[in-house]
């Protein structure tokens, strides 16, 4: 087994054992979702889709299957796991695109021609530096249609603690509650958060994003003061 498929044989461990909430996280989605479809006018062309971070799409694809949607792109830093994405879809009535792509590679280039009205990340965007994740949030604004809407879910920290105690709380976690991982398997997810996870300071990324023209609304959060949805909608 490569080092890739290691390392995701640890991500799907933590999904299929539901460690931090998908299943929860994916309902509070699909509700979102179809209030927001049957709330579309119905003279609308079916919804253009980005999937920002899409990963496999294990957790994700029963519920895209079951959109009316008019197009779906779905992006990923990792350029490997896109087959498998593609797999996991399986055939749909729209057209599918895969990309290997960073996210705010995605959001600074120059819009399309066709607006995109469903937007969607999910434990992607707090790898960015928080000078980037403003960035993010006003360049990706452009590509939104009027009536878009943007659906975020991530890790948070609660206001006002700071990113070190925050990774010494979620370490504890994992040493802690993920017990059906292996040492050898919860060591490389603390050794990932530790460099690489910056989630944002919830109050502050809310006043960040309203500055940068959207409105925020939270639909959901876990019950370990981390993983949480966001709605995101043009001001």
């Amino acid at each position: 087994m490569d080092f890739f498929d290691r390392q995701w044989s640890t991500y799907r461990a933590v999904v299929d054992h539901d460690l931090m909430q998908h299943r929860a996280l994916t309902a509070a989605l699909g509700q979102a979702l179809e209030a927001w479809l049957a709330a579309r006018p119905a003279w609308a062309a079916p919804p253009r889709m980005v999937d920002l971070g899409c990963g496999d799409l294990a957790v994700m694809a029963p519920l895209l299957r079951g959109l009316p949607l008019g197009s779906y792109l779905g992006v990923d830093l990792s350029g490997p796991v896109l087959p498998r994405a593609a797999a996991a879809l399986g055939p749909v009535p729209y057209p599918c695109q895969w990309r290997e792509q960073d996210l705010l590679a995605w959001a600074a280039a120059e819009p399309g021609p066709e607006p995109v009205d469903l937007l969607h990340s999910a434990f992607a965007i707090h790898h960015l530096s928080d000078n980037d994740k403003a960035r993010f949030l006003r360049l990706c604004r452009r590509h939104l249609a009027p009536n878009g809407l943007f659906l975020w879910a991530d890790v948070f920290r609660p206001p006002g603690e700071d990113r070190p105690a925050y990774v010494a709380r979620y370490v504890d976690r994992i040493r802690s509650d993920w017990g059906v991982l292996a040492p050898e398997q919860q060591q490389p997810l603390i050794d990932h958060l530790s460099q690489f996870d910056f989630p944002p300071d919830r109050d502050a990324i809310r006043r960040t994003a309203e500055a940068c023209g959207w409105q925020w609304q939270w639909l959901w959060q876990g019950n370990h003061r981390a993983e949480a949805l966001a709605l995101l909608t043009a001001a």
